[in-house]
C-alpha cells in the first residue's frame, strides 16, 4: 500500500497544475482538429457514430414509409434496395461498434486510474479512418451509387458488376478501411487494459467495464480479419476477374457465407457485451452496492466471446450442410444462452442484494435487458435447425434481430448516455425528458417489431420491396410503421435532449450519483485523464478508500507535476499492476491526420479503379507513416529515470516484452494471422469440396516454393540474430548480418514468386491458381513490409537512435518476424508440399 504524499503549500500546487494544464491543452482555432487527446477523440467518435445511427435511422424510415400498405410505390425498387442494404450496413458497421469504442476512448484512461491509453495518435489516426470511410460509404446514396445487394453482399448477386454497380466497391473497400479503425482501436484498447491501470490495480480488481472491453477488443482481432480476407477475395474476382465464388471455374459462393459469418456472428456479442459493461457500472451504482458474483460474470463474458466464434453456421441452416454440422451448430447456438444468462442473473442479484434507485440509466438498462431476453427467447427458436428451415430469412428473423440488437445495445447507450453524460460538462440531461424518451422507445419498439414475428410466421420474406393486398400481412407492416414513428420520436427526444442549451443550469457535483469506480474522479474541464495517478486498493476505490477523490485532485500520488514539459502515464505489469516504466505519449500532431486522409484518398481510388491515384496516395500514406514512427516512437530519453512521487524512481525507457510497443506488435500480428489462416481456410474448403481440385492445371511446384521458404526462414534468423548481437554490443555485426538478412528477404521472394510465374498459372481460370496466387503475394506483401522494417533498424541504428541500451525497435521487428517466418513456411507448405501429398 502507497499512502499519499504529504499536501504541499497551495502556490506549489497551483504551479504543478498549470504545467499539467499546458501540457495536456487542446491546440486551439483550426488546429484544434489536430489534438490526440482522449476525451475529445472519444466524444468526436462518439457524436460521428450517433449521427451515422441517425442517418441509418432516416433510412429505415423510408424502408418502413414504403411498407406500410401494399403495393404501395413511395421509392423505387433500387433505391430501396439501396437504403435496406445501407440501413443494415451503417447500423452494424459504423454505429454499433465504434459507439463502444469512442465510449472506451473516453471512459478508458480515467476509469483505470491513467493519464491517457498508451498509442493516442493511433486512436486519432482510427477516428479518422472511421470518419472518411463512414462518410464515403453513406454518401454514396445521394449519387444513386449505394451498395444494393444487402449488408452481407452475398455472391452472386453483389459480385455480378451488372446488377450490383459500383455500390458493391464501395462497400467492400469503404468497409475494408473502416476495419482498420475497428483494429487500430482493437490493438490501442488492449495494450491500454494490460498495460496502463493505475498501480494496485490487479486484474482482479479491474473495473468490469474494462474487462468485457478486454475480451471485445480480442474478439475483433479474430473475428474482423475474416471479413478482410474475404473482401480481398471479393474485391480480386470483382476487379480482377479472379474466380473465388464462380461455381463455373471451381469457385463457390458458400466461401463468403462462411468468411462473413465467421464475423458475423462473433459481431452480435461484440456488439452486445460492451453494452453489458455499460450496464455493470450502472446497475452497482443505482444498487448501492458492489456487483455481485464479480468473478462468475467475468467468466461468463469470457465463455460468451469464446462460444460466440463456434456459431457461425446456424445463418447457413438452409445451405445444404451435412447433418453432423447441423447438430453441431445447433447446440452451440443453445449453449450460449446459458453464460448470457449467468450475466442477466447477477445483475438481478445485485439489484436484490442492494436498494434500487430507479433513475433514468436504470429505466433504459432494465428496459433493454427485458427487450434482449425476448430476442434472446426467439435465437433458441431459430437455432433449432427443423424451424430455422421455416423461418429462414422471414421478417421473424428480422424481428429476433432487432429485439436482440436494439435491446442489447441501443437502450443500454442511451443509459451510458444519461449515466455519464456529467463527464461531458458537470451538468445533467433532463431526467423527465429521458423518461418521456423511454417509453417512447420502449412502446414504439414493440409495437414496430413485435409484428413482425407474427408477419414472418406467414410467410412474409425479408428484404421485399412491396407485396399484394391479399396475403394478409397490411395490417402487421401498417402497425410496424406506426411504432417505428413512435421509436423515431422517442430517439429524437434524446437528441434534443443532449443539444438544448445548458448554459444556465448550475455546475452539478463531481460524483453526482455517488459512484464507487475512478472515472468518477476525472474533471471534466481538464484534459489529463486524472491530476495524479492513484494507488488502488479495491474493486470500488471511491467506496472504500477514504479521500481518495480529494487526494488524487490535490496531487498526492504519482506525476503530479510536469517539470520536463511532456505527456506522461504510467506502465504497470499485467497481473498485478506493479509500476514498471514512465511512458511518454504523443501530443498534438498532424500527422495521425494526414496518414488517415491519405489511406482513405488510396481505398477511394481504388473503388474508381484510378490507379496512378492510388499509387500516389499509397506513397503518401506510406511516407507519412515512416515520418510518424521515425519521430514518434523508440525516442532517447534524456535521462534514464525519474522520480514519480512517492518515493518512486522509474525508468523512461523500456523495450521487449516491457514495452508497450512490443504488445501492440504481438497484437497486431495476431489479427494478421487470423486473416491469413482464413485465407488458407479457403484453400482447404475448396479442395474440401472439389475432390480433383488440383487434376489437371499446373500447380506451383515444389522447388520453388521450398526454396523460398528456407530463404524466409534464414531472413528470420539473420534477423534474430541481428537482434542477439546488438544486445550483447556487436553493432557493426549487427548491421552486416540485417542487411544480409534483407538482402535474403528479396531473393526469397522473388523465389516466392517465381513458383507459380514461371508454372503460367492463370489465376483467371479456375480457382486453384487464384489462391495460389492469392497465398503468394499474402507473404510477399508481408515480406516487402519486412524488408522495410529491416532497412529501417538499419537506419536507425547508423542515425544513432538504436543501440545496444535504447534497442525497442529491432526487438519489435523480430518480433514481427517469428510471425512472418510461420506465414512463409505454412504458405509455401500448402502450395509446394500439400498438392504433392495428395
Amino acid at each position: 500500500m502507497s499512502a499519499p504524499a504529504k499536501k504541499l503549500p497551495k502556490a506549489d500546487l497551483e504551479a504543478q497544475a498549470e504545467r499539467l494544464r499546458a501540457v495536456w491543452a487542446n491546440p486551439t482555432g483550426w488546429r484544434y482538429w489536430t489534438t490526440v487527446n482522449n476525451t475529445q477523440i472519444g466524444l468526436w467518435y462518439a457524436s460521428t457514430a450517433f449521427a451515422f445511427m441517425l442517418f441509418a435511422g432516416v433510412l429505415a424510415l423510408i424502408v418502413r414509409a414504403q411498407l406500410a400498405v401494399p403495393d404501395n410505390d413511395l421509392v423505387s425498387a433500387d433505391f430501396y434496395n439501396q437504403a435496406f442494404t445501407l440501413h443494415g450496413t451503417v447500423m452494424m458497421f459504423l454505429f454499433a461498434v465504434p459507439i463502444f469504442e469512442a465510449v472506451a476512448i473516453f471512459l478508458l484512461p480515467p476509469m483505470l486510474g491513467a493519464r491517457e491509453l498508451p498509442f493516442p495518435r493511433l486512436g486519432a489516426f482510427g477516428f479518422w479512418s472511421f470518419f472518411l470511410g463512414g462518410t464515403f460509404v453513406c454518401g454514396s446514396i445521394f449519387f444513386n451509387a449505394a451498395p444494393s445487394s444487402g449488408w452481407f453482399m452475398y455472391p452472386p448477386l453483389a459480385t455480378d458488376k451488372e446488377l450490383s454497380g459500383i455500390g458493391a466497391d464501395i462497400w467492400l473497400l469503404g468497409l475494408s478501411f473502416i476495419e482498420v479503425a475497428s483494429i487500430a482501436a482493437a490493438v490501442e484498447l488492449i495494450v491500454g487494459i494490460m498495460k496502463c491501470r493505475a498501480p494496485g490495480m490487479r486484474i482482479n480488481l479491474m473495473p468490469l467495464f474494462a474487462w468485457y472491453l478486454l475480451i471485445v477488443a480480442g474478439m475483433i482481432l479474430f473475428a474482423f480479419p475474416p471479413l478482410i480476407a474475404g473482401d480481398i477475395l471479393f474485391e480480386m474476382q470483382r476487379m480482377f476477374d479472379w474466380p473465388f465464388f464462380d461455381p463455373a471455374r471451381g469457385g463457390d459462393p458458400l466461401l463468403w457465407q462462411h468468411l462473413f459469418w465467421i464475423f458475423g456472428h462473433p459481431e452480435v456479442y461484440i456488439i452486445f457485451l460492451p453494452a453489458i459493461a455499460l450496464m455493470a457500472m450502472i446497475v452497482p451504482t443505482f444498487s448501492q452496492r458492489p456487483i455481485v458474483g464479480y468473478s462468475w460474470i467475468v467468466l461468463a463474458a469470457v465463455g460468451t466471446g469464446f462460444l460466440s466464434f463456434g456459431l457461425w453456421v446456424h445463418h447457413m441452416f438452409a445451405t445444404g450442410l451435412p447433418q453432423i454440422s447441423l447438430a453441431f451448430f445447433s447446440a452451440a447456438s443453445e449453449a450460449v444462452a446459458i453464460p448470457t444468462a449467468v450475466q442477466i442473473f447477477v445483475f438481478i442479484a445485485t439489484m436484490l442484494a442492494g436498494r434500487v434507485i430507479f433513475s433514468t440509466p436504470m429505466l433504459f438498462g432494465t428496459g433493454g435487458i427485458a427487450i434482449f431476453i425476448l430476442g434472446g427467447l426467439t435465437g433458441v427458436m431459430v437455432a433449432l435447425a427443423p424451424f430455422d428451415w421455416q423461418a429462414h430469412d422471414t421478417y421473424f428473423v428480422v424481428a429476433h434481430l432487432h429485439y436482440v440488437l436494439i435491446g442489447g445495445m441501443l437502450f443500454p447507450v442511451i443509459a451510458g448516455i444519461y449515466y455519464y453524460y456529467p463527464l461531458i460538462d458537470a451538468k445533467h440531461l433532463s431526467d423527465r425528458m429521458g423518461r418521456s424518451a423511454f417509453w417512447l422507445m420502449f412502446v414504439g419498439f414493440n409495437v414496430a417489431f413485435f409484428p413482425m414475428h407474427l408477419a414472418g410466421l406467414r410467410g412474409m420474406p425479408r428484404r421485399v420491396f412491396t407485396y399484394p393486398a391479399d396475403v394478409g400481412w397490411d395490417w402487421m407492416n401498417l402497425l410496424s410503421t406506426v411504432g417505428a414513428f413512435v421509436l423515431a420520436f422517442g430517439v429524437l427526444v434524446v437528441v434534443v435532449d443532449i443539444l438544448r442549451p445548458k448554459h444556465r443550469q448550475n455546475r452539478g457535483e463531481q460524483n453526482p450519483w455517488n459512484a464507487g469506480t475512478l472515472e468518477w474522479i476525472s474533471e471534466p474541464e481538464e484534459n489529463w485523464g486524472v491530476r495524479s495517478i492513484p494507488h488502488v486498493e479495491s474493486r470500488y476505490p471511491l467506496w472504500d478508500q477514504k479521500n481518495l477523490a480529494r487526494d488524487v485532485n490535490d496531487g498526492r500520488f504519482y506525476l503530479p507535476d510536469a517539470e520536463e514539459g511532456r505527456r506522461e502515464g504510467l506502465i504497470t505489469s499485467v497481473l498485478d499492476g506493479d509500476p514498471m516504466q514512465v511512458l511518454r505519449v504523443g501530443g498534438t500532431s498532424y500527422v495521425a491526420i494526414f496518414s488517415a486522409v491519405s489511406l482513405g484518398a488510396a481505398f477511394i481510388a481504388l473503388t474508381f479503379h484510378w490507379w496512378i491515384a492510388t499509387a500516389v496516395s499509397a506513397i503518401v500514406c506510406f511516407c507519412a507513416i515512416l515520418y510518424w514512427l521515425w519521430t514518434g516512437t523508440a525516442e532517447i530519453p534524456e535521462k534514464p529515470a525519474k522520480d514519480v512521487g512517492l518515493g518512486l524512481t522509474l525508468p523512461l525507457y523500456a523495450s521487449g516484452p516491457a514495452s508497450v510497443g512490443w504488445w501492440a506488435m504481438f497484437i497486431t500480428m495476431v489479427g494478421d494471422s487470423t486473416a491469413f489462416a482464413s485465407l488458407v481456410f479457403g484453400y482447404f474448403f475448396y479442395w474440401t469440396i472439389h475432390p480433383d481440385f488440383t487434376a489437371g492445371i499446373a500447380g506451383p511446384g515444389m522447388p520453388w516454393p521450398m526454396t523460398s521458404a528456407v530463404l524466409f526462414l534464414t531472413a528470420w534468423a539473420a534477423t534474430f540474430a541481428a537482434r542477439q548481437l546488438n544486445a550483447r554490443g556487436f553493432v557493426a555485426g549487427m548491421r552486416i548480418v540485417l542487411l544480409l538478412g534483407l538482402m535474403l528477404t528479396l531473393v526469397a521472394s522473388a523465389a516466392g514468386f517465381a513458383g507459380p510465374w514461371s508454372h503460367g498459372m492463370d489465376p483467371t481460370a479456375h480457382v486453384y491458381p487464384a489462391i495460389v496466387w492469392v497465398l503468394v503475394i499474402w507473404v510477399l506483401a508481408h515480406a516487402a513490409v519486412g524488408a522495410v522494417m529491416q532497412a529501417y533498424c538499419l537506419a536507425r541504428s547508423f542515425a544513432g537512435r538504436l543501440t545496444p541500451v535504447y534497442d525497442m525497435d529491432i526487438r519489435n521487428i523480430a518480433l514481427y518476424w517469428h510471425f512472418m517466418a510461420i506465414t512463409a513456411a505454412i504458405a509455401f507448405a500448402v502450395i509446394g508440399l500439400f498438392p504433392e501429398a495428395v
